[in-house]
């Protein structure tokens, strides 16, 4: 019933974890996931390259909004999957590695020039409200 020596004595591995708390730059970083990228430069790229689609991404379903009428529930799934995104996105910069900031500020800007900004579809429609306020800005009032 009692456990053997080799069982009690077992020794408990732990790796040191370091997490930088300040930006940096390098390929050495963990971006959502534990030992993922990694330190290889290819996955590295691929983590990049994620996080401006899922920017990209935010910024469509963001046009796809403002843009559509729909039922209430539809409308709601669409947002609540915007938001979770938008999230998982600000996981992924709590990693405060410089690359995967600039790659999501990247993602952002290009998906604001395609789905909002004309080149893929119609602009951005101004609200009612703030066509005001814009004109106010622009008078430098």
């Amino acid at each position: 019933m009692g456990m053997g020596p080799a069982a009690a004595a077992a020794p408990v591995v732990r790796r040191k974890h370091y997490m930088h708390m300040t930006f940096y730059w390098g390929t050495q970083s963990e971006i959502l996931f534990d030992g993922w990228p990694g330190a290889r430069g290819g996955m590295y790229a691929l983590a990049l390259a994620a996080v401006f689609a899922l920017a990209v991404l935010v910024e469509f379903l963001g046009s796809f909004l403002s843009t559509r009428s729909r039922g209430a529930a539809a409308g709601a799934a669409a947002h609540a999957l915007r938001v979770g995104l938008a999230y998982v996105l600000m996981l992924a910069l709590m990693s405060f590695n410089v690359g995967v900031l600039l790659a999501a500020v990247a993602g952002h800007a290009a998906g604001f020039l395609l789905f909002r900004g004309g080149l893929c579809g119609r602009r951005a429609q101004v609200e009612d409200g703030a066509k005001e306020y814009l004109a106010a800005a622009a008078a430098g009032c």
